[in-house]
C-alpha cells in the first residue's frame, strides 16, 4: 500500500493511493497516521479494505509527511563508503547514530527553508525506515519484521551548523523543514528487496547523486536492530539511513544550496520529491 496524509499544514487527513494512482480518503477508517497506526493490526485492517469504495479526494491537493505525531526522527551517518570517501571521513565500524528534531519533518514537496546565517545548505537522498512495532533488543535476523514501511527522505543539512559551530550534528540537521519526508509510505509486503533500489538527486535538473542501497555499509536491518540496542523503537519512528555520493560538500569546489534553487530525489518504487529552497 501507498500511504499518504494530505491538506494544508497541520490539517492533514490519512489517505491512500489506490491502484490506478487515485488518493482515496481513510479518515473514515483511522484518525492520522501516527503511532500504532503503523501496528500491523491496523495495516492489515486498511489493507482488507475495498479501495474502490472509499471517498475518492478530488484536485491535487497538498501532501505532507506520510507520518504524523511526534515520532523520534532518527538518522544514520556516513552509512555509504563512497559518500564517506568524498567527504573525508572514515568508514565508521558502527553505524553512527544522530538526530533530527521532529520539527524538521514536512512534506515532500514543500519549501525548505535556508536559515539565517546558514552558508552551506546540502542535500542528502535517503531512504527512511518506519517502524510498525515496538522494538527492543531485536536481532537483526527479525528487524524487518518490525517494519511498517520505507519512504523518500530529504536529510537536509546545514554544513556550517553541523561541522564548524562545535557540539554534536544535531543542530546541522534540526531546522524547520530539513526533513522532508514522502510522498507516501510504502508498506514492506510491496518492497521485495529493500537492499536493491536505485535513489536519485537533482539540483536545478543537474545530477548530483545516483546510487544504489545496495551500497550501505549497514542495511536496514542492521540498523533497526543496532537502534534497538539503545532506545527503544515505537511505531510511527522514522530512522533514515544515510546517503550515497554526489553531496554539495563533497564537490570540488564544495557546492551549496541558495534561495531559488530547485532540488528533485527519488528511490526505485517509493516515490519523487520537489522543494524549492527559500529564504527562512
Amino acid at each position: 500500500m501507498k500511504l499518504v496524509r494530505y491538506g494544508a499544514v497541520g490539517q492533514e487527513k490519512p489517505g491512500l493511493i489506490d491502484k490506478s494512482g487515485q488518493l482515496r480518503d481513510l479518515s473514515g477508517q483511522v484518525k492520522d497516521f501516527a503511532g500504532e497506526a503503523f501496528s500491523p493490526a491496523s495495516l492489515a485492517k486498511i489493507a482488507a479494505l475495498d479501495a474502490a469504495s472509499l471517498p475518492a479526494v478530488s484536485g491535487t491537493p497538498r501532501l505532507g509527511s506520510p507520518v504524523g505525531g511526534l515520532p523520534k526522527f532518527i538518522a544514520i551517518g556516513l552509512n555509504y563508503s563512497d559518500h564517506a570517501a568524498e567527504v573525508g571521513m572514515q568508514i565508521p565500524a558502527e553505524p553512527i547514530i544522530f538526530m533530527k528534531a521532529n520539527n524538521s519533518l514536512c512534506g515532500p514537496n514543500d519549501a525548505v527553508e535556508k536559515p539565517r546565517g546558514s552558508t552551506k545548505l546540502d542535500w542528502e537522498c535517503e531512504i527512511a525506515i518506519i517502524i510498525g512495532t515496538r522494538a527492543k533488543y531485536v536481532s537483526e535476523a527479525d528487524a524487518l519484521n518490525y517494519v511498517a514501511g520505507y519512504a523518500v527522505c530529504n536529510d537536509v543539512s546545514e554544513r556550517n551548523f553541523q561541522l564548524e559551530r562545535l557540539g554534536q550534528w544535531t543542530k546541522g540537521k534540526s531546522h524547520d523543514t530539513f526533513g522532508p519526508l514522502g510522498p507516501w509510505l510504502v508498506t514492506k509486503d510491496e518492497i521485495p528487496n529493500v537492499q536493491k533500489l536505485s535513489m536519485w538527486l537533482d539540483v536545478n535538473g543537474k545530477r548530483c547523486q545516483t546510487g544504489s542501497t545496495a551500497t550501505m555499509v549497514f542495511g536496514c536491518a542492521k540498523i533497526v536492530s543496532y537502534v534497538s540496542e539503545f532506545m527503544t523503537l515505537l511505531p510511527g519512528d522514522i530512522i533514515t539511513t544515510g546517503t550515497p555520493p554526489g553531496v554539495g560538500s563533497g564537490m570540488k569546489p564544495p557546492k551549496f544550496l541558495n534561495a531559488g534553487d530547485v532540488v528533485t530525489l527519488g528511490i526505485e518504487g517509493l516515490g519523487e520529491q520537489r522543494q524549492e529552497i527559500v529564504a527562512a
